[in-house]
């Protein structure tokens, strides 16, 4: 990968990052659009696969990832 793109996907990578009770955090619908996913079921399969290694490397999965739901607007306000 050339070191342009390595370098605006850090850029990118570290706009997304938001502060929640002093812990830095991203959100992998954000992650998606960044690493170039277009849907959400292809995604999910690299966020399965991510939890897998970090179960694997010995690490609790809820210590580093915390599923959340967004909130929408509905039609009807």
């Amino acid at each position: 990968m050339k070191k342009e793109k390595i370098t605006e996907l850090f850029r990118k990578f570290e706009q997304a990052c938001y502060i929640y009770k002093n812990v830095e955090c991203w959100s992998a619908r954000e992650f998606q659009e960044i690493l170039g996913y277009s849907e959400w079921r292809n995604f999910g399969k690299v966020i399965d696969k991510a939890k897998a290694s970090c179960q694997n490397s010995g690490q609790e999965i809820n210590d580093h990832f915390v599923d959340t739901n967004k909130m929408v607007d509905l039609g009807s306000g």
